[in-house]
C-alpha cells in the first residue's frame, strides 16, 4: 500500500503544492480503501462495491465523491508510472453533489462574535489573542489554516497589508481594517511579555505551549464554539469558514468587485467566488418574503 500512497503524495506535493491537510485527506482516503482492497490488482468491480459500501454506511455523496476523486487521480498516477497498464477508475461516475449554499452570518451576529470573543479566555492575555484571532479572521476573510499559522514576520512594522501563503504556495496581499490593526497592536506586546516569561521564540503569530508549533486547527474551532455560546448564538451554525463566508458575503452586499473578492480569498478560479453572489441572492429573497407586507 504505502508503495503506491506515498510517491503519488510526494508528486501532489512537489507537482502541484499541495497542503498539508490536502495530502492528509488524501492518504486518509486511500488507506480506507486499500484496508480492504489489493490497490494493485483491484477492478472496477471492487470500486463499485467500495463506494456502494460506502452509501450503505451513510456517508453523503459529497465525501464518496471525493473518495472516489482520490482513486481516480491514485489509479491515474499509476498508470502514468507503469505500474498498472490500465486506470479501473476511468469510466466510474460518483455520485452527484447536492448544490449547497455556503452559511454565512448576519453583520449583527459577527459583530456579536467579535464582542464575545474580546471577554473570553481566562486571562487578559488569552482575551487578547482570542480578540485579535477573530478580528483578524473577519477583516481578511483567511483559511483557518492561513490564520493560525500567520508568521511573527508578516504583521511585524505596523502593517496595512500582510502578506499570506495560501493553498498550493501562492501569496496574496491581503488589507487589515482599522479594528484588526488595534486588535494586532494590543496582542503584539503581550505576547512578546508571554514568550520573553517562558524564554521561548516562537516564529509564530499565534504560537502554542511547545515553542516551534502554533495554534492548532482543532483549538481555534473549539474556541470558535466558546466564543459563539458566550455570543448567545448557535455554536452548530457557526465555523471559522463561516466566518470566511460571512467576510465575503458582507463584502459584496456593500458593493465590492467580484474579482476583488477573489484575489483576497484565493480562489483559483472565479466560478468559485460566484456561489457568494447565490448567497446574497437567497438573502434577498428572504428579506423580501419575511419584511414584504404582502408576503
Amino acid at each position: 500500500m504505502s508503495r503506491w500512497i506515498e510517491p503519488f503524495l510526494e508528486a501532489l506535493q512537489a507537482e502541484r503544492g499541495a497542503a498539508e491537510n490536502t495530502l492528509k485527506g488524501y492518504h486518509r482516503d486511500l488507506t480506507d480503501f486499500a484496508n480492504d482492497h489489493d490497490i494493485q490488482t483491484a477492478g472496477p468491480g471492487d470500486i463499485i462495491r467500495y463506494l456502494a459500501g460506502l452509501e450503505t454506511q451513510g456517508l453523503a455523496p459529497a465525501t464518496r465523491a471525493r473518495r472516489l476523486s482520490s482513486i481516480k487521480q491514485l489509479y491515474a498516477f499509476a498508470f502514468q508510472e507503469g505500474w498498472r497498464n490500465d486506470n479501473p477508475a476511468a469510466r466510474i461516475k460518483g455520485p452527484k453533489k447536492q448544490k449547497t449554499l455556503p452559511k454565512t452570518l448576519s453583520e449583527a451576529d459577527v459583530s456579536a462574535l467579535l464582542e464575545a470573543a474580546g471577554i473570553t479566555g481566562r486571562s487578559a492575555a488569552l482575551r487578547a489573542r482570542n480578540t485579535c484571532l477573530f478580528q483578524l479572521l473577519y477583516a481578511t476573510g483567511l483559511r483557518v489554516t492561513e490564520l493560525v499559522s500567520l508568521p511573527l514576520s508578516t504583521v511585524q512594522g505596523d502593517p496595512r497589508m500582510i502578506l499570506v501563503k495560501g493553498k498550493g504556495g501562492v501569496e496574496r496581499m491581503v488589507p487589515l481594517s482599522p479594528p484588526a490593526k488595534v486588535a494586532l497592536a494590543t496582542w503584539l506586546p503581550v505576547r512578546a511579555a508571554e514568550q520573553k516569561e517562558k524564554g521561548h521564540a516562537s516564529k509564530f503569530l499565534f504560537p502554542s505551549r511547545a515553542p516551534d508549533k502554533h495554534l492548532s486547527r482543532v483549538q481555534f474551532f473549539r474556541l470558535v464554539e466558546q466564543v459563539a455560546i458566550a455570543a448567545k448564538l448557535d455554536p452548530s451554525h457557526i465555523s471559522p469558514h463561516t466566518l470566511r463566508h460571512a467576510f465575503a458575503t458582507h463584502l459584496l452586499a456593500n458593493g465590492a468587485d467580484l474579482r476583488a473578492i477573489q484575489m483576497l480569498l484565493g480562489h483559483a478560479d472565479i466560478a468559485t467566488t460566484e456561489i457568494y453572489t447565490h448567497v446574497l441572492d437567497e438573502r434577498l429573497k428572504a428579506l423580501v418574503l419575511e419584511k414584504h407586507p404582502l408576503a
